[in-house]
């Protein structure tokens, strides 16, 4: 009421005034209201991702190796050949920490097999274990498909399997594991799958890193995923699926975790929809990026207890 007597009581020019401040307030608010909304959404038009782990395969051996169909990904999304494992470069290590979002000082896991965690893990999840992206994913996207296959045993258990819906151990086959990978996506189209393949490590290890045994398996690799690609376009869903590809470390000689950097560069690819083109990553990144990298792209909410930070210049 004494806002109507105040509007009667001044002039035209001020009225117009008034009414021109409430609008510049309303638009700002507005405009406020547009960059909170899309900075917590998701990467529009994502409805698969597919994270391809290659196990030992180091960043120095990228440029080199025969990977036609890696680098076509490449050629639509970016690339990182300057990321970094944690410490020590070993396995369990760094697929934990990849999955888990943060360090070994934070989840625990702090030996190429752990199985369970060497320091006990800074928090747990309802799965007494702690949270890795299966288990974001599942509390916040409930009805989702979601799993996992992996030729290292090693992998399963480093993530919550009461949250998945698929689990599959091939026991050091990866051809195997791809065919499984396959099956799973014809039938379902999941919104999550990660695979690991265990090679070209066993090379590295037995023939030596760099070696030409170390390649041909890169090279098998390749392949493999290849028809992955290949299964994702047949489906249609190529326009929807985002591919991400990395390793947990590299070697020297015949083994791994020391401090080199070809034990410690790892290879970190993010291929598909709203990512930049053929694009080297300028910033510095490292392993545990990879689950909160996943988060912002499905537009999840972060825990707390991650360390990692989204890869943003990818976008």
């Amino acid at each position: 009421m004494y806002f109507n007597h105040l509007l009667l009581a001044l002039s035209t020019q001020e009225k117009d005034k008034i009414q021109i401040k409430i609008m510049k307030k309303i638009y700002l608010s507005v405009i406020l209201l547009f960059f909170v909304i899309t900075a917590n959404a998701k990467i529009k038009g994502v409805e698969h991702i597919i994270v391809i782990g290659m196990d030992g395969f180091g960043a120095y051996a990228y440029q080199e190796a025969d990977i036609p169909n890696i680098k076509n990904l490449q050629s639509k999304g970016v690339l990182s050949l300057k990321g970094r494992s944690v410490l020590p470069s070993s396995s369990a290590t760094n697929w934990a920490s990849a999955l888990m979002g943060t360090s070994p000082s934070m989840h625990g896991y702090t030996e190429w097999g752990s199985r369970t965690p060497e320091i006990p893990s800074a928090i747990t999840n309802q799965y007494n274990l702690f949270p890795t992206i299966f288990s974001i994913i599942r509390e916040q996207k409930k009805q989702s498909v979601i799993g996992a296959v992996y030729s290292w045993e090693g992998i399963g258990y480093l993530f919550e399997k009461e949250s998945v819906n698929f689990d599959i151990c091939t026991k050091g086959d990866d051809d195997a594991a791809v065919d499984s990978t396959i099956a799973i996506i014809k039938k379902d189209k999941p919104l999550f799958t990660f695979i690991h393949l265990d090679q070209p490590d066993g090379a590295g290890h037995k023939y030596g890193h760099g070696s030409k045994e170390y390649f041909d398996e890169i090279k098998k690799n390749d392949e493999r995923i290849g028809r992955i690609v290949k299964t994702v376009e047949e489906l249609g869903i190529a326009g929807k699926t985002m591919f991400l590809i990395l390793s947990d470390h590299g070697g020297i000689n015949k083994g791994h975790g020391g401090k080199t950097l070809n034990e410690v560069e790892i290879i970190w690819l993010l291929s598909g929809p709203k990512i930049k083109q053929n694009y080297i990553l300028q910033n510095p990144l490292i392993i545990y990026d990879t689950a909160p990298t996943i988060a912002e792209i499905l537009g999840l909410k972060i825990p707390q207890a991650w360390r990692g930070k989204p890869v943003v210049e990818c976008f």
